[in-house]
């Protein structure tokens, strides 16, 4: 977020960018939880644990491709 502070990206850019991040540590903490709870209801293998960790790992994957194509869209209008 250094970067794009300094890059002259208006106040609004900035606020939203701060936004997305808050999203992908929320989407990031609520992968973690899933996790746990998954680890501790199923603690030996199961297609429904790891297809319910790997949704929480697509959602973090997801969210931060929009963190990233919302970076490269600030740099790309200046």
């Amino acid at each position: 977020m250094g970067a794009v502070g300094f890059s002259g990206a208006a106040s609004a850019q900035f606020f939203t960018l701060g936004c997305l991040f808050l999203m992908l540590f929320a989407t990031e903490a609520l992968n973690t939880a899933i996790e746990e709870v998954v680890d501790r209801i199923s603690p030996e293998w199961s297609l429904a644990a790891r297809n319910a960790k790997d949704l929480g790992s697509l959602a973090v994957g997801l969210v931060s491709l929009v963190v990233a194509g919302y970076i490269a869209f600030i740099f790309l209008s200046l």
